[in-house]
């Protein structure tokens, strides 16, 4: 007969759930006098992110917020974001993390399908509001945030101006001991199809990733994030928490700069002037970065930053590497919080070649601590981590969103045989290093074959007069798809020259000769969505 192992609690033992309260609460024991910087508008510690988070919460319970409510906030990355970032979900409410880029018609059918009840609002979003006022259906209260001198003049009924609430509210809040499973978060992810879906996830999914995050980038070496860096995001705070980075930050009591809107030289300058060394951003932004005037001056080399939201391109971690910046991926999804690997040197590589290094660094890299990951077939049937077998990435891990809002569909479709469906296709080798080759809708299926528009990019981005590049697969009734490589030039660069390089490529192995792609097409800007991913959905209705 079996033991019961149940644990057996002493009646006046407490099992303390998992709440984003202590997160805060270690910041501020371990570092009370450590700097929180908003651009050049604001400086202060986190003694004083600590009183603000409770006048916050005092604040909003003052219009009317409770447990269960919904408080929007739309703004770009500052100490108010943050502050949110704890007060709202520590009163028991769900924040929800407004994307600000996506159209007015998109931002409406959020709002009133999070259900929100108070929306914390910059001024320079205002004329947004107003043009869907009439149309926003459940929220009470507008509550203005300001960077800027004099009375704001809007048709919405605002409740108030932030500071001056926060000044009006005590300075102490006494905050709910909440179920760790009560739902913190929520913010929407967009596809290429289909309408916003709403993610969510709870105190207890935040904590855990964030411990498995500061364990994923603790220890000495490259990469790794520390009590002695500085903190800027370079992802929006609307977008997956800033990929949960502030909380990790917070965690370890770092020094945090927020940057406002994202403006290169604004950038570059808190980059200098706060000692910048951790950061984390799309591929577009660094390269943005690298090729502005005034980044050709300045020393990089402390700079350490995770790159995610596509693909790492070899030629551009080679271009960062070469100016002294520690530079690496990282993989995960909205879904996923989003962490679910990062592309970490091991000891015995970290002197190797440039070339080594870059290859390594743009991989997908290897899985988090508590991350289960599979590649499958169509059958769920798991295939074999020999670094060359394709299929489908699934996860398991502590923290994944659980379903989508209110979408009972889509939900079943993410989780279809107790597994998360990424929609990436990827490889696994024996070291376990990921690799992804392609989203499952971009694949090129040509002449029976499967060519990565990602190895395409990859080649292609090394011919020096390249600035950028995205290959899609258009339909062929010959060979069902071919590719067309849409470029922005950055040099002298033709199509022949182009199908040169891959031809070479193609010539000795490396690629498969079905990769030639039968265009190229020279454009000004390639079309992304609203988070900073090429919309290659767009990009194929153009080129049909």
């Amino acid at each position: 007969m079996s033991k019961d192992l149940t644990i057996k609690r002493t009646a006046e033992a407490v099992e303390s759930p998992l709440l984003i309260n202590a997160i805060l609460e270690a910041g501020v024991r371990g570092a009370p006098g450590q700097e929180i910087v908003y651009a050049d508008r604001r400086r202060m510690t986190y003694r004083d992110l600590n009183e603000r988070v409770h006048r916050l919460a005092g604040a909003l319970a003052g219009l009317g917020v409770k447990p269960g409510d919904t408080v929007a906030v739309m703004d770009w990355d500052s100490n108010r974001y943050l502050e949110a970032f704890f007060a709202i979900p520590m009163m028991g409410a769900v924040l929800h993390t407004v994307n600000v880029r996506l159209s007015p018609e998109q931002i409406l059918y959020t709002l009133n399908h999070a259900e929100d009840d108070v929306i914390l609002v910059n001024r320079e979003f205002l004329p947004v509001l107003e043009e869907l006022k009439d149309r926003v259906e459940t929220v009470k209260h507008y509550v203005l945030l300001d960077d800027e001198d004099g009375e704001a003049s809007s048709s919405l009924a605002l409740a108030g101006e932030y500071e001056a609430l926060l000044a009006k509210a005590p300075e102490t809040f006494d905050f709910p001991l909440l179920d760790e499973n009560t739902r913190a978060t929520t913010f929407y992810t967009t596809g290429t199809t289909g309408l916003p879906k709403g993610v969510y996830f709870s105190h207890k999914q935040l904590v855990v990733h964030t411990f498995a995050a500061r364990s994923m980038l603790s220890g000495t070496g490259h990469g790794r994030m520390n009590q002695g860096d500085v903190y800027m995001p370079i992802t929006p705070m609307f977008h997956v928490h800033a990929w949960g980075v502030p909380y990790v930050a917070t965690l370890l009591g770092v020094k945090q700069v927020y940057p406002g809107r994202y403006v290169p030289e604004t950038l570059l300058k808190l980059l200098v002037t706060e000692k910048v060394t951790f950061s984390h951003c799309v591929p577009t932004i660094i390269q943005m970065l690298l090729q502005a005037e005034a980044a050709k001056s300045l020393d990089l080399s402390n700079w350490k930053v995770i790159i995610g939201g596509s693909a790492l391109p070899k030629s551009l971690a080679k271009a960062a590497l070469a100016r002294g910046i520690d530079i690496y991926a990282g993989y995960g999804m909205s879904e996923t919080c989003p962490f679910i690997s990062v592309a970490l040197l091991p000891p015995e590589l970290e002197d190797a070649d440039l070339e080594t290094q870059a290859e390594y660094r743009s991989r997908t890299g290897r899985p988090a601590p508590m991350v289960e990951m599979r590649i499958v077939d169509a059958d769920m049937n798991e295939l074999p981590h020999d670094g060359k077998t394709q299929g489908e990435l699934v996860l398991r891990a502590p923290w994944l969103t659980q379903g989508y809002l209110k979408d009972k569909d889509n939900s079943e479709a993410l989780w279809k045989g107790g597994w998360m469906h990424t929609g990436d296709i990827g490889v696994i080798d024996g070291d376990g290093w990921l690799k992804i080759t392609d989203r499952i809708k971009d694949v090129i299926k040509t002449g029976g074959e499967w060519v990565s528009s990602l190895d395409l990019e990859s080649l292609i981005l090394q011919h020096e007069g390249v600035g950028e590049c995205a290959v899609v697969g258009v339909p062929d009734p010959k060979w069902g798809e071919r590719p067309v490589a849409l470029v922005v030039k950055s040099g002298q660069v033709d199509e022949q020259s182009i199908k040169d390089l891959i031809t070479g490529y193609a010539d000795k192995g490396e690629i498969s000769r079905y990769g030639i792609p039968d265009r190229v097409v020279f454009v000004d800007e390639l079309p992304r969505t609203s988070v900073g991913k090429l919309d290659k959905k767009k990009m194929r209705a153009e080129m049909v």
